[in-house]
């Protein structure tokens, strides 16, 4: 296949400033809530330790500042600590998004001492047992909390994020309070937003409105509660877009904010794009600062001139950007139609159609899809 035209460069885009380094698809678990692409078995390689340097070089001189490494779960990289440290030659704060498996004190030390600035970890569930049903390990949430511990106790902000969903959301105040137990200084609740394995499991995933409702008051809850012992324990509660009736700015933009190197050196405006029926430039084709400024993909979505109606007349259109395209190609099969979370979009009728859904007898947690590798050789071969 031949590599994507270039355009001419977009004057009115502004440099990336954040790198989201997805290092490999590989993970222990099999999470069915997901983002990692439906076909990841397919995608094998992996871009080498030089090749990541060179990308994060290249990302650095065009203005990026904050570095991710995400997955998969990237500490199956034995170069973890090589790529930390060049982040910190070059000058990015660094961020490890971790399930926290593969992770010890001296591997914690390590990164450390090769300059990483913060670590993530996720948490599935407030108990034993259903953390191991969505994870697929029964050794995962002991790890996890040792692992939270562990960073904290080297001297790391301690920041965890829960993934929420109708079999999890239910246990929000168990979960709070076990973060406050732990010691957090941060702890992001994010309602699952659907995309990759979560949008296959979608009818099991999303909560009802009651549920949200009373996760919500929890929240606020706890919060009243924390600030009256003087806990300085944030909590950022994230709603699912299903939820809403306006789309969120997602990632501040189409080719705005945001780039994203997948495994295999493949470069997209968010981690979720590959879903889209669209060829994305990679890494070993073109320099970055050409895929960011010239590629036909990148300049896609940019401004407003491809927005359908009701976005090209709406007064919110440089505030939403129209919404999610990736939202939109998944619930419509159209990657240019308004985000169907809008309620002004013709297909909001898909939105409301889910939250029925959810309202009523949705897919048990022994129905959901789990992520791993068997299960993406099926749509690798569809």
């Amino acid at each position: 296949m031949s590599a994507p035209r270039m355009t001419p460069r977009e004057p009115a885009a502004g440099a990336p400033l954040w790198l989201l380094a997805e290092l490999t698809y590989r993970c222990p678990l099999q999470c069915p809530y997901c983002s990692n692409p439906l076909d990841f078995a397919a995608h094998r390689g992996e871009l080498s330790t030089d090749e990541w340097f060179e990308v994060m070089r290249q990302a650095r001189a065009l203005g990026a500042v904050q570095l991710g490494f995400s997955g998969g779960e990237p500490l199956v990289r034995d170069d973890l600590e090589a790529l930390v440290a060049e982040a910190r030659r070059l000058g990015f704060y660094s961020n490890l998004i971790t399930s926290g498996l593969g992770l010890d004190e001296a591997r914690i030390e390590a990164l450390r001492e090769a300059g990483l600035d913060h670590i993530q970890i996720s948490l599935q569930a407030a108990d034993d047992d259903l953390a191991a049903a969505l994870a697929g390990s029964r050794r995962a949430h002991a790890k996890k909390l040792a692992m939270a511990r562990a960073v904290k106790a080297a001297g790391y902000p301690m920041v965890l994020n829960v993934v929420l969903h109708r079999h999890n959301i239910d246990q929000i105040g168990r979960l709070i309070a076990l973060c406050d137990e732990l010691g957090a200084d941060a702890v992001e609740l994010a309602n699952c937003q659907h995309y990759g394995w979560a949008q296959l499991n979608r009818a099991g995933l999303l909560p009802s409105r009651e549920q949200l409702e009373a996760a919500e008051a929890t929240t606020a809850r706890w919060r009243e509660r924390l600030a009256e012992r003087g806990r300085d324990m944030r909590l950022l509660f994230v709603v699912p877009d299903y939820h809403e009736d306006r789309p969120k700015a997602c990632m501040g933009g189409w080719g705005s904010i945001f780039m994203t190197v997948a495994p295999d050196g493949t470069v997209l405006p968010c981690h979720s794009a590959r879903d889209l029926p669209m060829r994305f430039p990679r890494v070993h084709e073109h320099s970055l600062e050409t895929i960011w400024y010239q590629s036909a993909a990148f300049n896609r979505f940019r401004g407003d001139a491809w927005m359908p109606a009701p976005c090209r007349d709406c007064d919110e259109r440089h505030q939403d950007h129209g919404g999610c395209r990736c939202q939109a190609y998944l619930l419509t099969g159209d990657p240019t139609a308004t985000d169907p979370v809008c309620d002004l979009s013709p297909d909001h009728h898909l939105i409301e159609a889910a939250r029925a859904e959810a309202d009523g007898d949705a897919r048990g947690l022994g129905e959901l899809v789990s992520r791993n590798a068997r299960e993406s050789r099926v749509f690798c071969r569809g």
